[in-house]
């Protein structure tokens, strides 16, 4: 079954002062101009600066994206500061315009959603559930389309695509609401069918089944000119939605169709000279267009994620590329105090209303053109967080990493009452989680997956790594699953094939050894049930590995945090990688193993749970632990 996770970009340490390569310094000082130029999300380039809305939303989606991109806390903590202004301690949001009915209030409810899942506090799960309830009274057209607004009767906008769909999708993936999966998919293809020109590719910011509006075409009901940057939020809402849409699901491959032939389309009209799009997109040139900020950034966001998470073509990540130089080379200026602003951003646009926007050509590029707006900035933090990952991003194409959910099966209830697995999985954004871990996979192009059951040849089959740590113990789960001859068989021979196996053990008190050694000794590995690195409090040096370049697995040296662990005896075919840094400096910490054409890691800890690599806790800033997960998962990958 496919999982999902997201991304984000900052600085990301690699160890002895390296940065990782790609990084582009410009996406974090936006990213700090912003947070200091509109502290706790207060957008003053908004309508309604401090008020609940989608303009803050969407600079929080950018903040989200940035911090999984380089597990940078600040943006986690930007994020919660910003939502923690509205969310009451009972789950209560101060603000919500309920009786609006308007989509363009849900799309802050990605960040409650990914707070809960951080944090695991009720009050977010009150508030996300407040939102997902109100979209069950959300008007709706004859055809099943959302109302853009209530005040918008029968009319289906792109922008809607996104304040609502992610948000619905996140929702649905956290809380197991399947019966929501048929739904999301039909408005994303409703605009498909209703809203899309068949010769041009492009899409029309509206359409009015009624066909009673002023600026409804009285044979389609469709507006009359394609604005880019509704065009981009529904090329967004796409990929966003494919992150957590069950991999099964019947419509997924009509969605990802979907994707390509909007793809194509946004390809067909990128202008050649800049890279970048404009205003009004079929007609660049025209006298009072112009190439626009934020729908350029949301085109290089769609194009580079939908390659690397293998929606989309390769050659489309060279698309992305031009049009992210465009961006950075037209748009970004740098302010005398070295602060960063984002220039020529469409303040905002819409159809119908007070004062009449009729959508035709001259109203488009007559709107007013500002800098710094939040949605601006937010869609730029999202480009650069793909960008930051583009050099390695197909890689990994075709790929797929499972993690073990078998062996190590802790279980939890969450908000909702629902018993879900959790403990070094993906989809666990908890401090117990895989989630940043899976996040270095994907930056390779990686697809990720979980094994559920004892493993079989014919599970096995699908993956290239598969990772194990910290089997279970009783005290952990009460009826755990300890390694048997029959799954011993089967892995060996996976190995022994060509798969790549990451055994990640624990310490003594924490971890079973007796039956998991069945497995690891296979390929001359011993982990002994002992208590080494231990860390009382804050005593971080007591954790501290350091991993110096060439051990032929890692290709920059880190300093890495190991707390509690046990050590390795080697034999036969494996081979120590790595020793410890503290007294006894003879203890092996890490090791590989080459079996027929396989290859076995084995290390110590299952040092990249969430806790110690998101950076939203107290780790001093010199461990960089994610910097060391991104070159572990590359290693394998490139085995």
């Amino acid at each position: 079954m496919m999982m999902r996770w997201g991304v984000g970009l900052v600085a990301v340490v690699l160890g002895a002062g390296q940065v990782a390569a790609g990084q582009d310094p410009v996406v974090v000082k936006i990213a700090d101009s912003a947070m200091k130029e509109f502290p706790q999300g207060v957008v003053a380039t908004d309508n309604r600066p401090g008020a609940w809305g989608y303009t803050e939303g969407v600079l929080l989606d950018g903040m989200a994206a940035q911090w999984h991109a380089t597990a940078d806390g600040a943006e986690f903590k930007y994020i919660k500061e910003s939502v923690d202004r509205y969310v009451t301690e009972d789950g209560i949001i101060k603000g919500y315009g309920a009786d609006l009915h308007s989509l363009d209030e849900v799309e802050m409810g990605r960040s409650v959603v990914l707070l809960y899942r951080v944090t695991q506090e009720g009050k977010y799960y009150k508030a996300a559930k407040f939102i997902h309830e109100q979209l069950a009274l959300q008007p709706r057209t004859a055809s099943g389309g959302y109302w853009h607004k209530k005040i918008y009767p029968n009319q289906m906008w792109l922008d809607s695509a996104f304040m609502a769909e992610p948000f619905r999708a996140e929702y649905a993936a956290t809380f197991h609401e399947q019966g929501d999966w048929d739904d999301i998919a039909k408005q994303l293809l409703l605009m498909d069918v209703k809203m899309r020109d068949v010769k041009t590719g492009l899409m029309l910011h509206g359409w009015d089944e009624s066909m009673q509006m002023p600026w409804a075409d009285k044979s389609t009901g469709l507006s009359p000119e394609v604005w880019s940057r509704a065009m981009g939020w529904y090329a967004m809402a796409l990929v966003d939605v494919l992150d957590w849409m069950p991999v099964d699901h019947p419509e997924r491959k009509e969605l990802i169709s979907v994707l390509n032939k909007t793809a194509a389309a946004i390809v067909r009209y990128q202008d050649a000279g800049t890279g970048l799009w404009w205003e009004v997109m079929d007609k660049g040139g025209k006298a009072g267009n112009f190439t626009e900020s934020s729908a350029s950034c949301m085109f290089v966001y769609a194009l580079a994620k939908g390659v690397r998470m293998g929606y989309l073509p390769k050659g489309d990540e060279g698309n992305a590329r031009r049009g992210w130089d465009g961006i950075v080379k037209t748009f970004v200026k740098t302010e005398p105090d070295g602060m960063e602003t984002l220039t020529g951003t469409i303040k905002g646009a819409g159809l119908g209303g007070t004062p009449y926007r009729s959508g035709t050509y001259e109203y488009y590029v007559g709107e007013k053109v500002i800098s710094n707006d939040g949605k601006g900035i937010g869609a730029f933090l999202m480009a650069g967080s793909e960008m930051e990952q583009a050099a390695t991003a197909t890689l990994g194409l075709g790929k797929t990493v499972v993690v073990d959910a078998w062996f190590n099966s802790q279980t939890r209830k969450n908000a909702a009452g629902q018993t879900e697995l959790f403990h070094y999985k993906w989809d666990d954004d908890s401090n117990s989680g895989f989630a940043f871990f899976g996040r270095a996979f994907q930056r390779y192009g990686a697809r990720l997956d979980e094994e559920q059951s004892a493993p079989t040849a014919a599970d096995l089959k699908r993956a290239k790594v598969y990772v194990m740590a910290s089997p279970d113990i009783p005290i952990k789960n009460p009826a755990p699953h300890s390694m048997d001859t029959k799954s011993g068989d089967e892995i060996e021979a996976w190995v022994k094939a060509g798969g790549v196996l990451l055994l990640m053990e624990n310490d003594g008190p924490n971890a079973e050894f007796e039956n998991f050694n069945t497995l690891s000794e296979r390929f001359g590995i011993h982990f002994n049930p002992v208590l080494r690195n231990h860390v009382v409090e804050n005593d971080f040096p007591a954790g501290t590995v350091i991993i110096p370049a060439g051990t032929g697995v890692f290709q920059h040296p880190h300093q890495a945090y190991m707390k509690d662990t046990c050590t390795i005896t080697v034999s036969g075919p494996a081979k120590a990688v790595l020793m410890a840094t503290t007294e006894p400096k003879s203890d092996v910490m890490m090791a590989v193993a080459k079996v027929g054409k396989g290859t076995v890691y084995a290390v110590v800890d299952p040092w990249f749970y969430n806790e110690y690599t998101d950076r939203r806790n107290n780790l001093p800033v010199e461990f960089d632990t994610f910097a060391a997960a991104i070159d572990l998962a590359g290693w394998a990958i490139r085995q």
